[in-house]
């Protein structure tokens, strides 16, 4: 990975990288989609309950969303709030905390603008980055709430390119634990570094990332500006 020039930025993604645990515990989802439910006095259990609690937004969700009656993109979105909500409440209780490392964001700040962008719904980036104080980040984006959030979610570059837009850098590196993250790397025109942590340690990849690294301190040997 080459240094990091003057308009370059370092964008990093949240969970597994920042925060501990791979992302969002599925029984969050679970019980958010029986709130959305509640509020409109209904139930789903079976085949039905399977494909309305799954993550993705496809044929199957707007299916059963017709044979209950209700708006697909509004019942999505209204789940997709109810899990923010309450995996702000899972964190504030302390759950999840941040990876030991993240001490070198303020040395990685030093080199290059830092960007937060993540798959995770907004309101909870948001309140990770409030509620741990990381104010090394100049930007922070979540994918936004509801079926346009979820389809511009990564290997989507859209939110690394809304990132660089919002710092004025034409390139730079984009650090995750996922082939995804290295996929939507290249195609918003960044260097990847894949962070192996104990969750991926072994895993293999069909995909060649620019460098690998083990640590967020590594990296800021790695990130040097330019003389």
């Amino acid at each position: 990975m080459s240094a990091v020039d003057d308009g370059e930025a370092v964008l990093l993604d949240m969970d597994g990288v920042v925060l501990q645990g791979r992302g969002t515990d599925p029984a969050i989802r679970s019980r958010a989609l029986d709130d959305a439910l509640d509020d409109r006095g209904l139930t789903a259990s079976g085949s039905l309950r399977r494909a309305l609690v799954r993550a993705t937004y496809d044929d199957e969700f707007r299916a059963a969303c017709e044979e209950l009656g209700v708006d697909p993109p509004e019942l999505f979105r209204a789940r997709e709030e109810r899990t923010a909500t309450r995996a702000v409440e899972r964190l504030s209780a302390g759950m999840r905390r941040l990876h030991r490392d993240v001490d070198a964001l303020d040395a990685l700040a030093d080199r290059a603008p830092l960007a937060l962008v993540s798959n995770n719904h907004h309101p909870t980036v948001e309140f990770v980055v409030d509620h741990f104080r990381l104010d090394a980040f100049a930007f922070v984006r979540g994918r936004d709430l509801g079926p346009d959030g979820f389809r511009r979610r990564k290997p989507d570059p859209h939110y690394l390119n809304e990132a660089l837009d919002a710092l004025d850098a034409t390139g730079g590196v984009y650090v995750g634990d996922r082939a995804t993250d290295v996929i939507a790397a290249e195609r918003a025109g960044l260097d990847s570094a894949f962070l192996r942590r104990d969750h991926n340690a072994s895993r293999d990849l069909d995909v060649e990332p620019t460098v690998e690294i083990g640590s967020l301190r590594e990296l800021v040997g790695l990130v040097e500006t330019t003389p």
